[in-house]
């Protein structure tokens, strides 16, 4: 199965992958992963003032920081993995990133806001789960 894991540094991603870590069927059973993360983009005016290098530094830097711990994580427990980083709104990205690769399966972290609060404030895995035509699986 072409598996793609969705992180964004949170203690939900390490929680997810601590069941991925822990369940050693999803490792041993040959999978393809992927670790993706996404970050939003600088506001234009922003970026503007900042200039391309300070902008193109700090997604390199957000990217390096929420996935070096991962790469370390799955490799310490003999985990391969390839690593892909997106900038945009992260629901969107992860959904559409998914299709394009045809993954059999996302897998994600969730915060497990209410119903209540995910219609107030909405959530990313509410908005994966809404665009994204492959299977989700949320760990809690």
């Amino acid at each position: 199965m072409k598996i793609l894991l969705a992180v964004d540094g949170s203690d939900y991603t390490n929680r997810m992958l601590s069941y991925l870590t822990t369940h050693k069927e999803w490792a041993n059973a040959g999978h393809a992963f992927t670790v993706f993360h996404a970050v939003l983009p600088v506001p234009h005016r922003a970026a503007a003032f900042a200039g391309p290098d300070i902008v193109h530094g700090y997604y390199e830097d957000d990217a390096r920081v929420v996935l070096e711990p991962v790469r370390a994580l799955l490799a310490r427990d003999g985990i391969e993995a390839r690593f892909e980083h997106r900038i945009g709104h992260p629901a969107e990205e992860i959904a559409s990133f998914a299709q394009k690769g045809q993954f059999d399966l996302v897998v994600m972290g969730s915060r497990g806001h209410g119903t209540l609060t995910n219609l107030v404030l909405g959530s990313v895995a509410t908005k994966v789960l809404a665009a994204c035509t492959v299977p989700v699986l949320l760990v809690r």
